[in-house]
């Protein structure tokens, strides 16, 4: 099935995914009244980057840690936009009807879980990076990256295999 012949359907949002978007919020609201609340005793120079054992590499002004919080809101916008239209996203297998529901959902499903891992590593982020400019940390630790990465890609192997196994 094309793209463009695809039929639209109404799936509302689960109850998880609904309760994973309300965490992801809430802990946008509560970086960015920490990062206010700290602001004053931010020293000028923060940490800008980690290394992959997760050292301070590179340092820059405070108002860089603005952006981080920034990013992760306009990502989490964009995907949540994205998750309106499982219509247009591709698919491993071919669409009909017996599966086109399943694999709607499914794709949806993989972008929320995605969407909001991506915006609790920001927050984390931002937290350290604060953490680490107060002296409260020294770095981001070796862990960090690892656990990044399995966070990113577990999701993606899990539902792409869903995907697969409801052809």
């Amino acid at each position: 099935m094309k793209t463009d012949e695809r039929p639209k359907l109404d799936i509302p949002k689960t109850i998880v995914e609904r309760i994973m978007d309300g965490a992801v919020i809430g802990s946008f609201v509560w970086i960015v009244v920490y990062l206010v609340s700290v602001w004053g005793v931010l020293p000028e120079q923060i940490p800008a980057h980690f290394n992959g054992a997760g050292e301070v590499d590179r340092w820059g002004s405070k108002w860089t840690l603005v952006m981080l919080p920034i990013i992760a809101g306009l990502l989490w916008i964009g995907m949540t936009i994205l998750e309106k239209y499982p219509h247009k996203h591709n698919y491993m297998v071919e669409l009909h009807e017996r599966n086109i529901e399943f694999q709607y959902r499914n794709s949806r499903m993989m972008l929320n879980v995605l969407k909001n891992l991506i915006g609790l590593v920001f927050v984390y982020l931002s937290y350290i990076f604060a953490q680490v400019a107060l002296g409260e940390e020294d770095s981001l630790g070796i862990g960090f990256l690892p656990v990044f990465l399995a966070l990113m890609f577990a999701p993606m192997i899990i539902f792409m295999i869903r995907s697969l196994r409801h052809r």
